[in-house]
């Protein structure tokens, strides 16, 4: 696993995520999910929720829903985003990730970014499937640094 960001979230409590995934490169995503579910289970975080949107941009909508439950303490997105022969990428994920930033601020709950790209081909894509066990990481560690407690 050389090159890859070493994983030191310790989840001290049992943290409840909710994610959501687009089905846009179902074959890419659902190994990210798999990827997610995975890296929870080991952290000792429970996913209490799951969603399916088409594609990444439209992830933020559904993640506000999901963040506004009392039962959930944070959010993963999970997505890619494949360069195409324009810039449609780049808009598609510049919108996605400044909503999801918003939503997690509204929302007083980390998110996170499980959404590879943009300016991905779908090769590099596939060897990012590993990144959606990065967002669990990251946010259970951003659970812990903050204090925050069940709500």
């Amino acid at each position: 696993m050389a090159g890859k960001a070493k994983r030191t979230a310790k989840a001290k409590k049992s943290w409840s995520l909710a994610i959501v995934r687009s089905t846009f490169h179902e074959d890419l995503t659902e190994a990210m999910l798999e990827d997610a579910r995975r890296r929870a289970l080991e952290l000792g975080a429970r996913i209490v929720a799951e969603a399916e949107v088409l594609g990444s941009y439209d992830i933020p909508f559904v993640m506000k829903r999901l963040l506004e439950r009392k039962d959930v303490d944070a959010g993963v997105a999970i997505g890619a985003i494949v360069k195409g022969g324009t810039l449609h990428d780049e808009h598609i994920a510049h919108a996605a990730f400044y909503a999801l930033t918003q939503v997690a601020l509204e929302a007083d709950k980390p998110i996170g970014l499980g959404v590879t790209g943009p300016g991905q081909t779908i090769d590099q894509a596939r060897a990012r499937v590993d990144r959606a066990g990065a967002a669990v990481d990251a946010v259970v560690a951003q659970l812990e640094a903050t204090g925050l407690t069940r709500r």
